[in-house]
């Protein structure tokens, strides 16, 4: 069994209680009750304890020591969560009764990043995200603080190959869309996406490799208006999600 992390902030503690109780062994809390208290700690702590979880009052020190200085007041220890492999991801795309959107990330290895994605693409209704297993964030307490409680919403997937994971999905008619600017790109705003879709996103810097670019059917770039050439991974995964989700709305 993988050890305990300690997981820190609102949003991804009140996650983990909604999502994923089981899994969260004690709760630590900011000590308020000589003042007025906070009401969003009051509400985690009535979580807790109705899921017969026990509940530690602590200094802001203890709580800096257990989880850094940006734990919001609450930190809970937990086992982590373990992510779906190939055969999980086949059988949840054989469980929807819709055309998924899947985000898939690759080389994205800064948690902050890692989180802001699932952030996005838990915001822009995605069915599923898939990492590769190696040269990847994963599912830290960094990247669930960052992901502010998408990193327990949303279905997660860590795949060992991942342009098998695309072949896949190609021979599912899912259209895979990756970004990348090269000669075979179009531009975001003039893309029209299948209903089935998996965009591929790739780190800001090295982008995507070659044998996945190989593996897209489309590749589209987002135009950039002034002198700045690139975005932030996360800032991108949210542009490109938010107009291929309007795009499939038409």
């Amino acid at each position: 069994m993988n050890k305990p992390l300690m997981y820190s902030g609102i949003h991804a503690v009140e996650s983990l209680l909604r999502h994923r109780p089981e899994g969260v062994l004690e709760l630590f809390v900011l000590d308020t009750r000589a003042k007025r208290g906070d009401a969003r700690l009051e509400t985690l702590i009535i979580a807790a304890r109705d899921q017969g979880i026990a509940v530690q009052y602590s200094r802001r020190e203890s709580l800096d020591k257990l989880a850094g200085p940006q734990n919001q007041g609450v930190v809970a220890r937990a086992r982590p969560r373990s992510a779906g492999d190939e055969q999980a991801l086949a059988a949840h795309l054989d469980g929807l009764d819709h055309p998924p959107l899947l985000l898939i990330l690759e080389g994205v290895t800064d948690p902050h990043n890692l989180g802001a994605c699932l952030r996005s693409a838990d915001a822009a209704g995605v069915d599923a995200v898939v990492v590769p297993r190696r040269h990847a964030a994963g599912l830290t307490p960094v990247a669930c603080r960052s992901a502010a409680g998408a990193a327990e919403a949303l279905a997660y997937f860590e795949v060992g190959n991942l342009a098998r994971v695309l072949e896949m999905l190609k021979d599912r008619r899912i259209q895979v869309a990756g970004t990348a600017l090269n000669e075979r790109s179009q531009s975001l705003f003039d893309y029209r996406p299948e209903a089935a879709l998996a965009v591929v996103m790739g780190a800001e810097g090295e982008g995507l490799r070659r044998l996945t670019l190989e593996r897209c059917d489309d590749l589209v770039a987002i135009p950039m208006a002034g002198d700045v050439q690139s975005l932030n991974v996360s800032v991108a995964t949210g542009v490109v999600l938010f107009h291929v989700r309007a795009a499939l709305a038409r």
